[in-house]
């Protein structure tokens, strides 16, 4: 990781050498605060004076310099702008005293003056960034600054005078160092950083410190003209102006393209159709998880996204490790780096755009950028050629695509971006720095390791605001279409009304595109729901991929075609469900759908040289909600797909499940007709729900509900439950042989298969039921004790071997409630409603012994609590172990307000609690430890208790350390300060 510049540093960049040796060579240590009494210039002046002058000339000096030199001088005059701060704020403070001649000696001495002056010069100094927030700065600054504090602290402590003041002149000298010195010094660099921001514009973009409306407003306007401002008017070499013109030419081609557009209908250009997207940002130097949604739940939207890209590009971070820009399939992340790539100012910058599905996935990282500088300027040009012909300019590589290196390989590339990271810190040291841009997918961010100094960003779903921007663009672009046909343009709410779609551009303008054909869009306005919409839009680009054939068709012959398309891509999406991805490789589709369909017809033959079309290619053909993705290794170019949005995937498994329902129905209604007791053969149904639950993708439930409501009739329902629930109920004995054997999307153990078909027959016995399902219907013979038991047994099955999502994701939908009845202790089943749990109905309290302790717990817990899903889990698998330990937890959760649920939290207190202090050392990480869990107020209250009692047989140093980190946590009561303070005395006194 770079080493942040100190004062030094940053002085002898912009004066040289011979800049600081003349100030030091002025005044010692002493001076340099302004310990009066000694005759010698005052340092802290001079300092000043230092800093103001090299600000003042770094003005002229820039002009001629490269763009990386500009941006690592205008770091160190930031530098010079945190220590002057300081300066003169404590030049208007009284807290130096006058010296007497013994403390004066002692103190010019050279080994004294240079100990006491080092940790002002060499400390790291931070730096702003557009990805930490205002408040952010200002605490690390303020940290800085108590940190000098401190030292200055020591050493008027050194002096006589410190023996000869009260308690209470002691108490103002440190009350000014530790608080009004350092709230000072913040304010006067604002008003610092403002000062340079007015002599380099583009200081701005480093932090939102500027607050005024009208700079603010500047700063948000579009991305030509922001990104201008930063040029200094070089001019890119002859050599290079190819690339630079093939960059700026992306600006008037369609935004996207789209293979299958009506004739005279416009897709938007790029320089008028993009819309810059929201974003949030997780910064660099701590821990991230950027797969997990709650890291990024926590972080602000912001719609500052060019200057937070002008202000990432210039600083030093950006030759320090790569950006990483994640988005959904649709967000835009593609058509930002073209965008990006043709406004950057070309004499300052100069992007290189490596779409990383058309590179070597194999090669390392120069030879992929090589072999995008080779397709860009149709010749063969080195990396260093390349650099040394930019002239100054920061080469910008964006990598575009790196979710498509992982899909379509499968090889792990897990160090890829520490790779790229290692390239840019040896191309640093050879005097070639480059920043450099990686896009990929949000839902592969876990499957790389992402360097601590990399900024992360993921783009957003467009607003209401920016759906209607595009909106109006559409229709304005395509004023004469509609008026041709004599449709009406596209209603911005018809859009608003699916959010989940109108968020995503591409997706967005696969609406549009729907609505295109006879406004279907708004004819459907307030009559269809969420189900039928989908319908709607699958069935209709369906039958457009069936018309392309230019066969004529009756309307039955196309219903039937339309259905075969949507029953082969709804394999397609079982094909990504069961494997547990978002997407499938395009060899593993094609195995999916020999096993399930049989080898297809050789109709046909290919068109001259060309290769015959997979089946897999055919069954995804033109579809635009498809997205495919492919990578080049060993010359062989390897294809995955996935759906712009996995709720169309979601539909499409629940639309298939729902017909193999009818059909099974419609077969038992016609047997139960003819008195014809045939027991319909459940083959294909096993062979689609014996790899996952369905639970693990939420919206395959709430569809299957809605179709399974519309299409199946009440009496074929009752049909069909009690099929099922024989089916559920012989799950787990030998099955036959079956056609379907060949189908296996992932290899999986005998008892994994049973569990997971087990577990969606249950889900589908309660989809069709209309009300709880008593065990002793699922479970044969029809005995309460037999039930319990029986389901404790499968319970566990599911336990071991549904996997951590499977289990979790089935536990929270289904919901168990155990009651006693007559005597007789029963159970019941039913899909989780979100109603409140009550703690007695816990399985160890319903045994009939139980009922005067069960009469202690008639405690209702709400089920979106902390406590709800362990209370779902424990009842879910009948655990009376678990029961009695969470019973034993109760008061905690409910006397501190914490969660039982995290063991780490509730063992550091008991132990803290219950142990007596053996070990100082151990015990304050104990402490430690429990403080940085503080899982609420209550919690913290009872840690701070304990610490009080403890404190005297804790390490003061240590002690008074731990709890400055816990300054901003000072609470009603005041324990931190209160602590700190006497910790701080008993240290140092």
């Amino acid at each position: 990781m770079r080493r942040k510049l100190s004062y030094r540093d940053a002085v002898v960049l912009l004066g040289g050498e011979s800049a600081l040796t003349g100030v030091l060579d002025k005044a010692s240590s002493v001076a340099l605060f302004g310990l009066g009494a000694i005759d010698l210039f005052d340092a802290r002046g001079e300092a000043v004076k230092l800093g103001d002058g090299l600000i003042r000339a770094l003005r002229d000096k820039v002009k001629g310099l490269s763009r990386y030199d500009r941006t690592e001088r205008l770091v160190a005059a930031h530098a010079v702008v945190v220590i002057n701060a300081y300066f003169e704020a404590l030049a208007g403070l009284d807290v130096v005293p006058k010296l007497s001649r013994a403390d004066q000696d002692r103190l010019v001495r050279p080994e004294g003056a240079a100990s006491q002056v080092d940790w002002l010069l060499a400390a790291e100094l931070p730096v702003p960034a557009p990805q930490l927030p205002r408040e952010e700065l200002l605490v690390s600054l303020s940290a800085r600054y108590q940190g000098f504090s401190y030292h200055l602290e020591t050493l008027v402590r050194g002096l006589s005078c410190w023996d000869e003041w009260d308690d209470r002149r002691r108490q103002q000298v440190r009350d000014t160092l530790h608080t009004v010195l350092p709230a000072r010094a913040c304010r006067r660099y604002e008003e610092l950083f403002r000062q340079l921001v007015a002599d380099f514009p583009e200081v701005a973009c480093w932090s939102d410190l500027i607050e005024h409306q009208a700079t603010r407003a500047e700063i948000r306007r579009g991305m030509a003209d922001l990104l201008a401002e930063l040029g200094s008017g070089r001019r890119p070499s002859d050599r290079l102006r190819a690339l630079v013109l093939a960059n700026q030419a992306a600006l008037d081609r369609p935004i996207v393209s789209a293979a299958d557009v009506p004739a005279g209908m416009t897709i938007p250009l790029l320089r008028d159709g993009y819309v810059t997207p929201s974003f949030r940002v997780l910064p660099g130097d701590r821990d991230r998880r950027p797969a997990d949604e709650r890291s990024w739940e926590v972080l602000p939207r912001r719609d500052d996204l060019t200057g937070f890209l002008s202000g990432h590009l210039t600083l030093p971070q950006a030759v320090d490790a790569p950006l990483l820009v994640l988005g959904q399939p649709g967000a835009g992340k593609s058509v930002l780096t073209r965008m990006l790539a043709a406004r950057l100012p070309a004499g300052e910058f100069l992007p290189v755009r490596v779409e990383l599905r058309g590179v070597p996935a194999d090669s390392d990282v120069l030879a992929q950028i090589e072999h995008a500088i080779r397709d860009a300027l149709d010749e063969t040009m080195s990396w260093p050629d390349l650099v040394h012909a930019a002239g100054g300019a920061l080469p910008v590589v964006m990598l575009d695509g790196f979710d498509e290196l992982l899909q379509a390989t499968g090889v792990s590339q897990v160090d890829y971006l520490e790779r790229v990271a290692q390239f840019q810190r040896r191309q640093a040291d050879r005097g070639r720095a480059l920043a450099v841009i990686v896009t990929s997918r949000s839902a592969v961010a876990d499957r790389a390791r992402v360097p601590r100094e990399s900024p992360v960003l993921r783009l957003e779903p467009f607003d209401e605001g920016q759906v209607r921007q595009w909106t109006a663009t559409w229709n304005e672009g395509n004023r004469a279409y509609f008026a041709g046909r004599g449709l009406l343009p596209l209603a911005v709410e018809d859009v608003l009304a699916v959010p989940e779609l109108a968020g995503q551009p591409l997706l967005l303008l696969m609406l549009a595109l729907y609505d295109a054909d006879s406004n279907a869009l708004r004819l459907g306005r307030g009559r269809l729901d969420e189900t039928g919409l989908y319908e709607r839009l699958l069935a209709g680009f369906a039958g457009r991929e069936v018309r392309k054939a230019g066969e004529p068709l009756s309307d039955a012959d196309l219903s039937r075609a339309v259905e075969d398309e949507l029953l082969l891509l709804s394999a397609t999406a079982f094909a990504m469900i069961n494997r547990g991805r978002q997407w499938v490789a395009e060899d593993d589709l094609e195995a999916d759908l020999r096993a399930l369909f049989g080898p297809r017809s050789q109709t046909g033959e290919p068109y001259g040289f060309r290769r015959r079309l997979t089946r897999a290619e055919e069954v995804i053909g033109g579809f635009f909600f498809v997205h495919r993705t492919q990578a080049l290794r060993d010359q062989q170019r390897l294809r995955t797909y996935e759906f712009l949005h996995a709720t169309f995937g979601e539909y499409l498994v629940a639309r298939l499940l729902a017909r193999e329902l009818v059909d099974l129905a419609q077969e038992l209604a016609f047997a139960a007709s003819r008195n014809r007791p045939t027991a319909p053969d459940d083959s294909f149904l096993h062979a689609l729900l014996s790899f996952a639950v369905l639970t693990v993708r939420g919206p395959v439930m709430r569809f299957l509900r809605s179709l399974v409501g519309r299409r199946v009739p009440g009496d074929g329902r009752a049909l069909l439950n009690r099929r099922l629930r024989e089916l559920f109920a012989a799950s787990q004995r030998p099955r036959p042989g079956s056609p379907y054997d060949g189908y296996e999307p992932v290899p999986q153990g005998v008892p994994a298969r049973y569990a997971a078909y087990s577990g969606n027959l249950l889900l589908l016995c309660l989809l069709t039921a209309d009300g709880p399902l008593p065990g002793t219907d699922l479970f044969t013979p029809a005995d309460a004790g037999a039930a319990n038991e029986n389901w404790r047994r499968i319970a566990r099955l599911w336990h071991s071997q549904l996997g951590r999502a499977g289990w979790e994701s089935l536990t929270a939908t289904v919901r168990v409630r155990h009651f006693l009845e007559d005597g007789v202790r029963r159970m019941e089943v039913s899909l989780d409603r979100g109603e409140d749990f009550n703690v007695a109905g816990l399985a160890f309290l319903t045994w009939p012994e139980s009922q005067a302790e069960a009469a202690d717990y008639d405690v209702a817990v709400p089920a979106d609590s902390p406590l709800g899903p362990l209370l779902r889990e424990i009842s879910f698998r009948d655990d009376s172990s678990l029961g009695r330990l969470f019973v034993g937890l109760l008061p905690y959760a409910t006397e501190l307000g914490a969660d039982p649920g995290y063991y780490g939290e509730v063992g550091a207190l008991l132990t803290l609690l219950f142990s007596p202090v053996r070990d100082p050392e151990q015990r304050l990480r104990l402490y430690e430890r429990a403080l940085a869990m503080s899982p609420s107020e209550g919690y913290l209250d009872v840690v701070y208790t304990q610490l009080a009692a403890d404190r005297h047989k804790l390490p003061a140093d240590r002690l008074l350390k731990m709890l400055e980190g816990q300054s901003f946590r000072v609470d009603r009561a005041g324990w931190p300060a209160e602590l700190a303070g006497e910790a701080g005395e008993q240290g140092g006194g």
